[in-house]
């Protein structure tokens, strides 16, 4: 029980400083008492106050801290009967008696010495008027005494607007001022004529035992009246670790409320209240709060622009509870090395909850740019600086981290796939190598550390479930970085200066100095120990001679191409002008004509940014009724038109720029029923691709998503399909997913990149077994579909290249029985595409082609009887079909010789003596 009324039993012990304010204080009430008259103010209390005793409180957070037995240097003073200014000048006036201001230890207003040993009174008298306009109809005062920040107010009462949190101001009684306040913890007063602590709300006492933060009035108009206090509540509660109220909760949670703070509440206010959460006590229970009363879109929002993009927040909890447990002191053991490399100093954790709370804005796409050729504001940058008001400092760091986190993960990622696997690694490309790493740490600048905290907590949020191994990877990456002595590698300077390059190159200053000064901090990093600067020296003369030669050689190339020299700098600056330009209208046209009317378009594995979500959203079907306006672009009679456009212009560089404004109508046109639009849906990511550079389309993985799109479509097939619509998709969907495998595995050969390659040949497998050879046994009496199959067959059996003789055994006897076929010739274009496929599996397969040489041979032995018998060799596709057929048996020819098996000759003679009429045939092997 004594437990329970510890605090309402309590006596406030004053410090001595506090002691010597109030008997300051309560000394200038007796003066005003006994003084004739009061300053002149516009504010005039009610006549029933002005005969009243002068009584003096100090109210709010000190006499809660005070009960708390924390040190307070913050003190509001209450006045019941004068205004904050009025009271200011009497004490001010009392303190220029002589003899006064000594009693207090402070030294005379009027003194000059600065050697007496008294304290000053410490600054003046901070006026804050009366303003109608701002409803602050009371005067109140800020001044330093004693080295205590005090506030002189007069106890009020407050009537509010609809439209403002700025209440009107008038006088009040000790209760009416108590029940304004936001809390009841913070609501008590300790009266300093008295010694005696006053709950005027009842209530403050209680909540002090319970842990309790509580409105003194009902909750949902406590917040209407002011939607600040909203956040002030759960700045009290995360600082104090006490728990709000659960009607409050409720009333924050109100969807009016939010829109109130979302109106009312300067962003200049929101932003200090934040500032004060993060820097805290507890910022994880602050986001906690803010996530729980889905409060994230109002807090952190930008008021300048409405974004159509909704933060996703469903792993944002792991995010901030990682860092929590990251910033944590149990964490600073020596071999976890976050904690100390990335989050030491108070200013650093600051960042990082910073960085924390912007994290789920990190997807959202690209806006408009501001001014035309000016980049555009990524959102969490715009959120900063415009949704909370965060300082330059603070927004640039959100900036540059949203630049660089990609390359952090990658180089992150890189080094740890190299650490275990040191044969990946390669000159100029080892992600373990001390130049390498230091060279990136000089692009990302002196806020690496707090970039690098920003990449992690993106990485926590896409993958919550692999936070101790994301953690793990980070602190190894970050132990190798210290030693090798790499933290501080963006503050080494170069061993020589520009004009001393210069001088020892024997080459005038220009452009090439920033390059050959990074050769040379690259060269140091390489040798640590190193003082003599000639060998550096030689390294940049080395790296501007390969780029001569290169420079030489693409000159060549140039003429070679043309047979003209190298553009000259006019007609480069006029390229890259008309480069600039379709860039432009490339951006333009995606966001003015095409986003709009796919505004609607969302995959479920995609997110806005454009890459792959790790837990799929879930997919409301469509209704029918609903398809016509979720789908206005097939209405529009140009937009695929000019998306056709965009897509045939796209280069690397606009493909990256681009991003997430082309996936979107892509994969909507993909997914849609109609097959007229699936299939050009499939045809615009052909294209799509053949621009992406491989780097991108890893970095963002979407392959798998792209994959998953374009499959099904290779079931289009009959009888379920129409054979009309079943070519039209099979047309598209295959060279669309050839061209993903191109762009997904680069390389053109194994010694290239082996486990690219056989990832490579392991898609394109897949392609040949459930793609055209299960499709061929629906395309029997469909010869239309067959000849597309046939066609992609040979499309992938040149992709696999030597790999491609695993399928002789079914692609041969397949190609052979086409060819055979009584009523082939009926078909002519299905037997072309037949023995040009044949031509690439000889082509493809020639070291193992001997096996299968009756085969082959059979079926183009029975295909040119069969023209010779029906008499059509006069036909024009007829002969076309005889000339494939006679390249097909040469390159047989040559496919045997080059395996050492003589050719063909003496099986042509063979089957000749058998069968006249084939000497046509095999006319080029007996010449």
């Amino acid at each position: 029980m004594a437990m329970r009324h510890r605090y309402r039993s309590k006596i406030i012990e004053l410090n001595d400083v506090e002691q010597t304010l109030r008997h300051l204080l309560l000394d200038t009430a007796e003066y005003i008492e006994d003084s004739p008259s009061v300053p002149e103010s516009e504010a005039q209390p009610p006549s029933e106050l002005q005969n009243e005793n002068l009584v003096l409180r100090f109210t709010g957070g000190w006499v809660r801290d005070k009960l708390l037995d924390t040190q307070s240097h913050d003190i509001d003073v209450a006045i019941n009967k004068m205004t904050g200014y009025q009271f200011g000048l009497k004490m001010k006036e009392y303190l220029e008696i002589p003899g006064n201001a000594e009693k207090y230890g402070l030294a005379s207003t009027e003194s000059s010495s600065k050697s007496d040993g008294k304290r000053k009174m410490g600054g003046g008298l901070y006026k804050i008027e009366a303003n109608p306009e701002k409803s602050k109809h009371l005067e109140t005062v800020t001044t330093k005494i004693l080295g205590l920040d005090i506030d002189l107010v007069n106890l009020r009462k407050e009537t509010y607007t609809e439209d403002s949190r700025n209440p009107q101001m008038e006088f009040g009684t000790p209760e009416e001022d108590a029940v304004r306040r936001d809390a009841t913890v913070n609501a008590m007063f300790y009266n300093i004529n008295t010694s005696q602590i006053e709950d005027f709300t009842e209530r403050g006492f209680d909540d002090m035992e319970a842990k309790i933060i509580r409105t003194p009035l009902e909750p949902y108009q406590t917040f209407k009246d002011d939607p600040l206090r909203v956040l002030r509540l759960i700045r009290f509660a995360t600082r104090l670790d006490f728990e709000i109220d659960s009607a409050a909760q409720g009333a924050m949670n109100n969807d009016d409320i939010r829109e109130a703070l979302r109106i009312k509440i300067s962003r200049e206010r929101v932003g200090i209240e934040l500032e004060k959460m993060l820097k805290g006590r507890d910022p994880a229970g602050a986001l906690t709060y803010i996530n729980k009363l889905n409060l994230y879109n109002t807090v952190f929002t930008d008021p300048t622009n409405k974004p159509d993009y909704v933060p996703e927040t469903k792993n944002w909890k792991a995010v901030y509870m990682a860092l929590e447990m990251l910033i944590s002191p149990k964490n600073i053991s020596s071999d976890r090395h976050l904690r100390p490399i990335l989050l030491s100093s108070f200013e650093g954790q600051y960042q990082a909850w910073i960085s924390a709370a912007l994290i789920p804005w990190v997807d959202a796409p690209l806006p408009a740019p501001p001014k035309k050729n000016r980049t555009p504001v990524p959102l969490a940058v715009a959120v900063a600086r415009e949704g909370f008001k965060a300082p330059n400092k603070v927004a640039n760091i959100v900036e540059s981290s949203l630049h660089n986190y990609e390359e952090i993960r990658e180089l992150k990622d890189k080094f740890i796939s190299q650490s275990k696997f040191p044969h990946k690694r390669k000159e100029g490309d080892d992600a373990t190598a001390r130049d390498t790493l230091g060279m990136a740490i000089r692009r990302w600048g002196a806020s690496w550390r707090e970039q690098a905290v920003f990449s992690l907590l993106y990485e926590i949020f896409q993958n919550p479930d692999s936070t101790e191994s994301i953690e793990l990877s980070y602190t190894n990456f970050l132990k190798h970085l210290e030693a090798l002595e790499l933290l501080n590698a963006y503050a080494i300077k170069p061993l020589m200066d520009g004009k001393a390059l210069s001088t020892a190159l024997s080459t005038p200053p220009g452009p090439w100095m920033k390059d050959a000064l990074d050769v040379v901090v690259a060269w140091q990093l390489r040798h640590p120990d190193a003082t003599d600067p000639s060998e550096a020296i030689e390294a940049v003369k080395l790296h501007l001679e390969n780029n001569q030669a290169s420079a030489s050689a693409q000159k060549r190339r140039s003429i070679d191409k043309g047979g003209k020299d190298a553009p000259s700098s006019k007609s480069k600056t006029e390229d890259s002008a008309k480069s600039d330009l379709l860039s432009s209208l490339i951006t333009h046209f995606l966001r003015r004509a095409i986003r709009p009317l796919f505004s609607q378009a969302s995959h479920p594995s995609v997110t806005p940014s454009a890459r792959k979500r790790d837990i799929p959203l879930p997919q409301n079907p469509t209704l029918p009724s609903e398809a016509a306006t979720q789908t206005p672009w097939k209405h529009d009679p140009y937009v695929l038109h000019i998306l056709r456009w965009i897509l045939n212009s796209l280069t690397p560089t606009t493909v990256e720029t681009n991003w997430p404004l082309l996936i979107p109508p892509i994969l909507a046109m993909i997914d849609d029923h109609e097959t007229r639009f699936k299939a050009r849906g499939c045809d615009f990511l052909t294209l799509l691709l053949s621009a992406t550079p491989p780097a991108l389309l890893a970095r963002t993985g979407l392959a798998g998503v792209f994959e998953e799109a374009l499959t099904p479509a290779l079931s289009y097939l009959p009888t379920l399909t129409p054979v009309e619509q079943s070519v039209t998709i099979l047309n598209s969907a295959y060279p669309a997913l050839v061209t993903l495998t191109r762009t997904r595995f680069p390389g053109e050969a194994r010694n290239d990149a082996p486990e690219i390659w056989d990832a490579k040949v392991k898609a394109i497998d897949k392609l040949i077994r459930h793609g055209v050879l299960h499709g061929m046994s629906f395309a029997g009496e469909h010869p239309a579909v067959a000849e597309v199959l046939i066609t992609q067959l040979g499309v992938l059996v040149r992709e696999e290249g030597i790999d491609s003789v695993k399928h002789l055994k079914e692609t041969v006897p397949l190609l052979g029985n086409v060819l055979a076929d009584p009523f082939a010739l009926a078909h002519v274009e299905l037997m072309r595409a037949a023995v040009g496929a044949l031509g690439d599996v000889v082509r493809m397969g020639w070291p193992r082609i001997e096996g299968w040489k009756g085969e082959v041979l059979k079926g183009l032995c029975l295909g040119w009887g069969k023209v010779l018998d029906e008499g059509t060799e006069g036909n024009e596709g007829v002969k076309k079909l005889m000339e494939d057929m006679e390249k097909c048996v040469e390159m047989l020819d040559e496919a045997l010789k080059m395996d050492g098996k003589g050719g063909l000759k003496e099986d042509a003679e063979i089957l000749i003596t058998a069968d006249g009429r084939l000497e046509g045939l095999f006319e080029h092997i007996n010449q």
